[in-house]
């Protein structure tokens, strides 16, 4: 399964890494022309082609990486629960490029490492609670990118999510081309996203299974709403997101309102101190889910954290649910 995983992803990947020809890095001309985009529905000016970008997690550095930008890197901060990274088809970036922190970015790591850029998400290293926003690094002089699948969506203070999850993901590869002057490293990563997932939903059952997500928590459920990966890797796959009326990203419902909606499949978040197995043992032990389908069924599939948080794993994740809800 994972050469199957790898080839995939090399094929989705034709113009970057896996041994493929890539263009060649920015040339110095581009290095000193500005680059205006629209983030988070506001526009950003970057001055100049960041040659020290910091980021924060597993799905935004492996887009750093997906796209050849390993060199342009300072650095990461991401815990070391997100599972095996020696055996993934950017194992080099993470080689090459310094682990700064096992927890989440702070100033300290970011002014340590002399970034040009941070590069991270809100709840993916942005927090309103300790500081570290794209304000605060403003004042110190550092640019900043915010990930689109966490972008703040006005309807609460802390709801997130402006765009279809895959749409973030498109939206985030094209910007990031356009600033390191690797556009058609992008446009190829993103024909082939697109491809491989339009496959999948050729063979989409007629009947859409009814799908839960479940990340965490045994009070109340920690889920995914319409505006994080999940919801669109469950509609892509030929599933039916049971959450997809949250107009949220990631959020705590109750565990009533999962037994009202009675899903067929449960998809379990893999990462933490909590195994999958350990969520899986809970789900079918706990008895007010005793009579739900997936429950009784035993039909539970487990992917990892970096297949459900926008990254350029979406897509191999959506086949690889696909093919079990078929099944």
């Amino acid at each position: 399964m994972r050469k199957l995983l790898i080839a995939a992803l090399c094929l989705a990947a034709t113009a970057t890494g896996c041994g493929a020809t890539v263009e060649p890095q920015a040339d110095a001309e581009s290095k000193s022309t500005a680059v205006t985009l629209t983030n988070c529905g506001r526009k950003v000016t970057y001055d100049k082609v960041p040659e020290r970008v910091v980021t924060n997690d597993v799905g935004i550095t492996e887009l750093m990486f997906a796209l050849g930008l390993e060199d342009r890197m300072a650095g990461f901060a991401m815990p070391d629960d997100k599972g095996d990274l020696t055996d993934v088809p950017w194992k080099d970036g993470y080689q090459k490029v310094k682990w700064l922190s096992k927890d989440q970015l702070t100033k300290e790591n970011v002014l340590d490492a002399h970034a040009d850029l941070v590069f991270a998400g809100w709840n993916y290293g942005f927090r309103e609670d300790s500081g570290f926003t794209p304000d605060a690094l403003k004042k110190l002089g550092i640019p900043t990118y915010t990930l689109t699948e966490s972008c703040h969506n006005g309807r609460t203070e802390t709801s997130r999510g402006i765009m279809p999850p895959l749409d973030a993901l498109y939206e985030d590869l094209t910007n990031l081309g356009k600033l390191f002057g690797v556009q058609k490293r992008a446009a190829a990563l993103i024909a082939g996203f697109k491809k491989q997932i339009a496959e999948v939903k050729t063979k989409a059952p007629a009947r859409h299974p009814k799908v839960f997500l479940y990340d965490s928590g045994q009070d109340q459920p920690f889920t995914s709403g319409r505006y994080a990966a999940p919801d669109q890797i469950i509609s892509a796959a030929g599933g039916e997101n049971v959450m997809h009326d949250l107009p949220d990203s990631w959020t705590t419902v109750g565990w009533e309102s999962v037994v009202e909606r009675d899903p067929d499949v449960i998809v379990i978040c893999d990462y933490g101190d909590v195994s999958a197995e350990q969520k899986r043992k809970f789900l079918l032990s706990y008895a007010p889910l005793r009579n739900v389908s997936a429950v009784k069924h035993r039909r539970i599939f487990v992917l990892d954290y970096v297949d459900l948080v926008e990254s350029p794993r979406n897509p191999s994740a959506i086949a690889r649910l696909g093919a079990y809800l078929r099944g």
